[in-house]
């Protein structure tokens, strides 16, 4: 899947639109919950340097909120890096140049929306 692609599935499955919040980074894409404003998934294009490889050149991530458990099995696996600029206990990166399966990212694309979604509030008990 690539950026394009990544996108437009946000948009048909979760009604989202991306925003743009840094001058300085106009192709960083947030992507965040209407109701309470948090972000789950954060697109970017990344000098392939800053994610530890040797090649030149940058490359289009996603960065998504993970369970901690997950993320280290994720890490093993190619296309799966540390967060950039995110929290490494509870976000990765996730490459959109086809490295990762389509329905793996669309999983993790998932939870990190549920994990971010706003939580119904408990009645109190009198």
């Amino acid at each position: 899947m690539n950026r394009a692609e990544l996108e437009a599935y946000i948009l048909d499955n979760y009604s989202t639109e991306p925003s743009y919040p840094w001058r300085k980074y106009p192709g960083f894409a947030v992507f965040r919950h209407s109701s309470n404003q948090k972000w789950f998934a954060l697109i970017m294009d990344v000098p392939k340097s800053r994610l530890g490889l040797q090649e030149s050149g940058s490359l289009h991530v996603v960065n998504l909120k993970c369970d901690p458990i997950l993320i280290g099995s994720l890490l093993g696996k190619t296309g799966f890096f540390p967060a950039y600029h995110m929290s490494k206990e509870h976000w990765i990166t996730a490459a959109l140049d086809g490295s990762v399966p389509d329905d793996q990212l669309k999983l993790l694309l998932d939870m990190s929306y549920e994990a971010t979604a706003p939580r119904a509030r408990r009645k109190q008990s009198k």
